[in-house]
């Protein structure tokens, strides 16, 4: 067993795609079977069900990665310390968030501070995050979504309101407040599952026994104001774009009746992860730009 077979193993178990994960190595399809297959010889126990040519990881796979990721992620962390104990370079910071629109003043600020460190960026559903930072491909996760577990720490960036927006000339254009239950019949611009606003839209329904009746989803969320101005629909969003758009956008705003109707940003790293100084640096920065006053 070596470092290259258990790079190969974490890849394909990310991908449980032979041929994906050998184009994320940028190596022939052949060498990564034969890798994976190898492995599995040595340890005595498939890590896969296959199905064809279909493969998924199985229970003992799934044991064997979190393993892997830990001692890789150390192997990574160790590695970045010596390399800045011995000042080869400015290094990097990686981050992941559902959506990078709120990192611009944190970037400006981190570059003009540190203008010689790669800055690397994935924009991920709250899902990928762990599997992320587990891996060590990430330094921090700004997550809109609960992201706890033991062998994470966090910090609370923002806590700001969530308002319902609707097209001008709505029924409820004129309201200044209105209750869940009062939205059943009502068509929803969101998000796809798994991001932020439609896991608080399906709460929020939730309580109230209903099932949000959603017309448009997808992955941009900047696109919502429009949709919804357009009269296709109606939907939740952040103070943070109610500041940027104004009363006099595309939108009208009403407030929800409902407990818990507010999103809140928060900055996740890895218990024992290897902090570089500029590591360091970018988080005390994201706390100092992504506070309330400062959106």
């Amino acid at each position: 067993m070596d470092l290259l077979s258990l790079r190969y193993f974490q890849a394909v178990a990310r991908h449980q795609h032979i041929s994906r994960a050998a184009e994320e190595l940028r190596v022939a399809q052949p060498s990564v079977s034969r890798t994976i297959i190898r492995l599995e010889a040595e340890l005595g126990t498939p890590l896969f069900d296959r199905q064809g040519r279909r493969i998924r990881l199985n229970e003992r796979g799934a044991a064997f990665l979190a393993r892997v990721e830990r001692a890789l992620a150390e192997l990574d962390d160790a590695r970045r310390e010596l390399a800045d104990a011995a000042g080869a370079g400015p290094g990097r910071v990686a981050v992941a968030a559902e959506t990078l629109l709120q990192l611009s003043g944190v970037l400006s600020a981190f570059r003009a501070l540190r203008p010689g460190v790669k800055v690397r960026l994935f924009q991920a559903p709250v899902d990928s995050m762990r599997q992320h930072l587990r891996s060590a491909e990430v330094d921090f996760a700004i997550a809109s979504q609960p992201l706890a577990g033991p062998e994470l720490r966090s910090v609370e960036l923002v806590r700001e309101e969530v308002w319902l927006a609707v097209p001008p000339g709505h029924r409820l254009a004129g309201r200044e407040r209105v209750a869940v239950a009062e939205l059943a019949a009502e068509d929803f611009v969101s998000t796809r599952a798994g991001h932020w606003q439609r896991a608080l839209l399906e709460r929020l329904f939730a309580r109230e026994g209903l099932t949000p009746r959603v017309v448009c989803e997808g992955d941009e969320a900047a696109a919502t104001p429009g949709l919804i101005g357009a009269g296709l629909g109606i939907g939740l969003m952040p103070a943070v774009a109610r500041r940027a758009l104004g009363d006099d956008g595309p939108v009208t705003w009403l407030r929800l009746d409902a407990p818990d109707c507010h999103r809140t940003l928060t900055l996740v790293w890895r218990k024992d992860a290897y902090l570089s100084p500029a590591a360091r640096d970018f988080r005390r920065l994201a706390e100092e730009h992504l506070m309330p006053d400062a959106l």
